[in-house]
């Protein structure tokens, strides 16, 4: 019962941290939408060109929804575990720590609210696709719900690991910056990964929102075309499941050690 209950203390403590934080809030409402029709349309003339009849641009942004929707939910699942590094840099880690539950309590309940917050948004993110011309039935949505899930709780274990290992805000920011640009330029969310060269080809294949990216294009794009997914949908779930069940180990670890 007291697991349970730090568990929910924990969640429930970062969902109300992120309400009210408006900016935070209003950045993770108009930065998707900001690429996904802006930067998504100025794109659609170079990766998907555009005919006569404009069909270059729609199909390019129906291909741009599922890397939006990753873009999403890794901003807010790796950028969720700052709250490791502020609690520690304010003190109320350690508060935690010696509160009488075990410190992989204090994990779950991290890798959960970061889980939930990253799966509200990405969902979010589908009230746009009738507006670019994807279909959505409940059969789609039941399974958006499961790989956002899983997509959301594998990056918040990785952003979680590095959290543990990190002692300042701006030490976060940095390290982090550097790793979510390339994940995300490099997951086939703006183009097909087929048209990389080599070696930037190589790394979307150990990069696990790829992989993400590319099971939800199975789930929202499933008509097939020159822009649809790359790899077999039982391999994406492999790879993240693999993956997460990785980082959850090692982040547990590193929290314990540095906690």
């Amino acid at each position: 019962m007291i697991v349970n209950n730090a568990v929910y203390v924990i969640v429930m403590r970062e969902f109300k941290r992120f309400f009210r934080q408006r900016g935070r809030l209003l950045t993770t409402l108009v930065r998707p939408l900001l690429w996904l029709f802006i930067v998504g349309t100025g794109l659609s003339r170079l990766v998907a060109p555009v005919g006569d009849d404009g069909s270059g641009a729609g199909e390019y942004m129906q291909f741009l929804l599922p890397g939006v929707i990753g873009m999403t939910i890794l901003f807010s699942s790796i950028f969720s575990t700052m709250s490791v590094v502020w609690d520690r840099e304010f003190g109320f880690l350690r508060e935690m720590l010696v509160a009488p539950v075990s410190r992989l309590t204090i994990v779950v309940g991290k890798l959960l609210s970061g889980t939930a917050l990253s799966l509200f948004q990405g969902m979010m993110l589908l009230i746009v696709a009738p507006f670019i011309g994807v279909e959505i039935g409940l059969g789609q949505v039941i399974a958006m719900v499961f790989l956002v899930s899983l997509v959301s709780f594998s990056l918040t274990a990785f952003g979680l690991f590095i959290a543990a290992h990190l002692k300042s805000l701006e030490g976060f920011n940095v390290i982090m910056n550097f790793i979510i640009l390339p994940m995300f330029f490099l997951s086939g969310a703006l183009y097909p990964v087929e048209h990389l060269p080599t070696p930037l080809k190589l790394v979307t294949y150990i990069n696990p929102l790829s992989y993400g990216v590319d099971a939800f294009k199975h789930v929202l794009l499933p008509g097939g075309g020159r822009l649809s997914a790359e790899f077999p949908l039982i391999l994406d779930i492999i790879f993240v499941s693999v993956f997460a069940a990785v980082m959850m180990a090692l982040s547990a670890r590193a929290f314990s050690k540095r906690g």
